[in-house]
């Protein structure tokens, strides 16, 4: 459990990540705010508190032995930078260059931006991805956690349940999924197009160990995370989550799934940020 300074701390990081996807998105006048609002409280505690993290030096030896972290649902990578720009990868200015052509902020993220490990976005791939650096760290002996975000629309693509199948064979108890579950995808409600409930036996049914959580809560998020890194088989963490979290008029909104806002609505969230 977090100490109150260090949740106030998140608090503070999270408003601050949540007024740059706003301006990342509205200044580029495209991208996806929705679900990287839903996941800023998810991203800020594990990059913040619970990830060895640390930028790519000749001169640190740790480095080989750092967390390595997949965003699977790529499309919210608002977030991601907004993460990686508090954590010095780059300069927070640069935030603002999002989407825009030559830019190391891409809609989705790839390599040529610090502090990514892989190129995402194509939905359904980020679980497998994990699976394969996870076998990797372990044929290396590499202490080293994998961490996967993904989305819960993308948990429709049979490549998912695959990687599902293949981790416990493998024994990956050095891989960690956390699933975004605003239960909101760009067509509407999850459960209206391919219902994916009961979702955490379905996951255990493939010899996962599960952790259903309020994604918004900071300590239950941080608690997960280090519970599931002690675990001895492979972890998924299913966070419930408000899609568009911390703007009124965008909260369980499918709408607000891959749409910029205009001046007013800019404005009007903005407000409501402050």
């Amino acid at each position: 459990m977090l100490k109150e300074n260090e949740i106030k701390e998140i608090e503070a990081l999270c408003k601050e990540s949540r007024q740059n996807i706003l301006k990342m998105v509205y200044g580029a006048q495209s991208g996806h705010i929705g679900g990287a609002l839903s996941s800023t409280e998810i991203m800020t505690v594990l990059f913040h508190k619970c990830m060895f993290v640390t930028p790519k030096c000749a001169r640190d030896k740790n480095y080989e032995k750092r967390d390595r972290f997949v965003l699977s649902k790529g499309h919210a990578s608002a977030i991601y930078y907004s993460v990686l720009a508090q954590l010095g990868f780059f300069p927070k200015s640069e935030l603002l260059t999002f989407r825009h052509f030559g830019s190391r902020l891409q809609g989705h993220p790839a390599p040529f931006c610090p502090g990514v490990e892989v190129a995402t976005g194509s939905l359904g791939q980020g679980l497998s991805i994990a699976c394969g650096m996870a076998m990797g760290l372990k044929l290396d002996k590499n202490p080293a956690k994998v961490y996967v975000l993904m989305g819960d629309g993308e948990l429709q693509e049979g490549s998912v349940w695959e990687a599902f199948m293949h981790a416990p064979v493998r024994k990956l108890d050095n891989l960690i999924a956390i699933i975004d579950r605003n239960r909101l995808q760009i067509d509407g409600c999850t459960e209206d197009i391919k219902s994916l409930d009961p979702l955490d036996e379905k996951i255990r049914a493939f010899n996962w160990e599960v952790i259903e959580i309020d994604g918004h809560d900071i300590n239950a998020i941080y608690d997960a995370i280090e519970t599931a890194k002690k675990t001895s088989k492979p972890v998924a963490i299913i966070a419930n989550t408000i899609k568009g979290k911390g703007v009124s008029f965008m909260e369980n909104n499918a709408g607000w799934h891959g749409k910029a806002p205009n001046k007013e609505d800019f404005e009007r969230a903005m407000a409501e940020l402050q």
